[in-house]
């Protein structure tokens, strides 16, 4: 039952794209999009998660919808508390002794700042947490995909989210080295948002290019010539519209994407002691996050390296599995100066 005692203790992985909640002995019980439904002249918050984002683009004037988290990190700090505390009561909703609070193990990406790292800690325990404990991204993406961390050999994770990449090397328990940048799902989003609007003098929705790059992008080149359907408004009539696009152009369009991650990884790599180095040769490296499940980003990125890499089993849950699993270990989570630090336990 761990240090606590308690069957509720939560792992949060507080996600720019989407939040994921693991509860001790059952697993990942909560999975939804990070996005709040408010209502700009009383502040109240009409709905939370998939609810709010069917919203998306779909509102009149008083109704915003807000994504609080913004590269890893929180943006709208009160609307990411009662996030937060929407998604605590739904996983212990089935709990019979809710009077205690939970301790909870929240993941924070490993190139945050101080400041924003209390900004979660702060968040997590107003939206109910009686004590909140910060761990790394990537070190917990690791635990998560079944890596030997704790060994002292060397293993390479890299973490593609939807506001952050994260890469590190870790030995012993530790991070020995990582590069974070603010470069992921959101930038390619973007990125076809930004085409679509030059190219077609059509306005798409978030949703919109999401779904465009999950049926037609790529890294690399891809065998074949896919083609979709989609629909926005015509820049220049103010009509709505429908336009084809081919993953050809799709897989040019996140290309920069792509090849920033590319260099991070291979930044991180030079970066790595010559012992470790060779044990991530003969074990390669592994991809966690919606982003690896990139078509072919796989073979890209071992062509770049000359390594072999490998998705994880379960490349989404990763991250809030290794920081659920990291509850047993919660007391080495105490007093630590920081983030890189609190990853070392015994």
């Amino acid at each position: 039952m761990g240090l606590f005692g308690f069957s509720q203790d939560l792992g949060i992985d507080l996600g720019t794209a989407n939040t994921l909640v693991y509860l001790k002995d059952k697993g990942v019980i909560v999975r939804e999009p990070s996005a709040v439904a408010k209502n700009n002249q009383t502040g109240e918050i009409l709905a939370v998660g998939n609810e709010a984002r069917k919203m998306i683009g779909r509102t009149p004037a008083y109704i915003t919808v807000i994504r609080p988290m913004k590269d890893g990190v929180i943006a709208d700090y009160e609307t990411t508390a009662q996030m937060m505390k929407y998604y605590i009561q739904k996983a212990l909703k089935t709990r019979s002794s809710f009077a205690s609070k939970p301790n909870i193990m929240v993941c924070v990406p490993s190139g945050i700042t101080m400041v924003e790292e209390r900004a979660v800690i702060d968040a997590t325990k107003q939206a109910g947490a009686k004590e909140a404990f910060p761990i790394a991204e990537p070190f917990a993406a690791a635990i998560g995909a079944g890596l030997p961390v704790w060994e002292p050999t060397g293993s390479m994770i890299v973490d593609i989210g939807g506001g952050t990449t994260e890469v590190a090397i870790l030995s012993m328990g530790g991070i020995v080295t990582s590069q974070s940048i603010r470069v992921a799902g959101d930038e390619m989003d973007e990125s076809i948002i930004q085409h679509v609007r030059k190219k077609y003098n059509l306005m798409i929705g978030e949703r919109t290019a999401e779904e465009v790059k999950m049926e037609l992008s790529g890294a690399g080149s891809i065998q074949g010539n896919d083609e979709m359907d989609i629909r926005g408004r015509d820049l220049l009539t103010g009509l709505p519209k429908t336009i084809t696009v081919h993953s050809e152009e799709i897989i040019n369009v996140v290309k920069d994407t792509v090849d920033t991650i590319i260099e991070t990884i291979i930044n991180t790599l030079e970066k790595t002691p010559p012992e470790l180095a060779s044990d991530i040769m003969e074990r390669g490296i592994v991809l966690t996050g919606g982003g690896a499940l990139l078509k072919n980003l796989d073979t890209v990125i071992s062509e770049r390296t000359e390594m072999p890499v490998f998705i994880a089993e379960e490349p989404l849950d990763c991250v809030v599995i290794g920081t659920g699993k990291s509850l047993e270990n919660i007391h080495h989570f105490r007093a630590q100066p920081n983030v890189a630090s609190r990853a070392k336990m015994e």
